[in-house]
């Protein structure tokens, strides 16, 4: 068992693998945008950064291989990309799960993103061992995920499930708690360094 954690980890952590990652994801992102442009095209602009929540968590992910192919650690980048990847990736999942729930239906579309999403949180957590951030990251990574919440529940700026509207107080109420959990996650990660540094 040992061995195979040991094969899969350096899998994971060669040079043309993780440019393969990062060339999916940079892909991904891309699109992300993409499918964000008809909510982007009726926000206000100082919301912008903001709204495409999934996109721009894989961004950070971006930044982070990056880093890593040169050798470097970005820990800013590292911290948001575990905890919005995380985040938005179980989010979304259940955001699917809950319109198939009401319309009895998903569609090839729905079902991507289901897919598409799960894998997101799923890479997050396979890259752990990788991070290197500290404190002082986790901190302003709670900071922006906090805020973001407040951006999308209390201004409005939420991703579009018009068929999810009624329930929009109570999607709120668990995109906060979940929030929580991965900046929690974030924290305990961080812990695993033997000497606790903020930065």
């Amino acid at each position: 068992m040992q061995t195979f954690f040991v094969k899969s980890w350096y899998l994971l952590t060669h040079r043309a693998f993780l440019t393969l990652v990062l060339i999916i994801n940079f892909l991904g992102t891309i699109y992300g945008y993409y499918w964000y442009q008809g909510q982007l095209a009726v926000t206000d602009p100082i919301f912008y950064i903001f709204v495409p929540d999934s996109p721009t968590a894989s961004l950070f992910f971006c930044l982070a291989v990056v880093g890593w192919l040169f050798g470097k650690h970005f820990k800013l980048m590292e911290v948001l990309a575990l905890i919005t990847l995380v985040k938005y990736g179980l989010w979304a999942v259940v955001m699917n799960m809950l319109t198939l729930a009401e319309l009895g239906s998903l569609g090839a579309d729905g079902w991507m993103l289901v897919f598409s999403h799960f894998m997101m949180a799923v890479q997050a957590i396979l890259y752990i061992p990788k991070y290197a951030f500290r404190l002082g990251h986790v901190v302003i990574g709670a900071v922006w995920t906090l805020h973001n919440d407040v951006i999308d529940y209390v201004f409005g700026q939420m991703p579009t499930y018009r068929v999810l509207s009624l329930y929009a107080a109570d999607i709120g109420y668990f995109t906060f708690w979940l929030s929580i959990a991965c900046i929690v996650l974030a924290y305990t990660v961080s812990r695993r360094r033997k000497h606790l540094q903020v930065f």
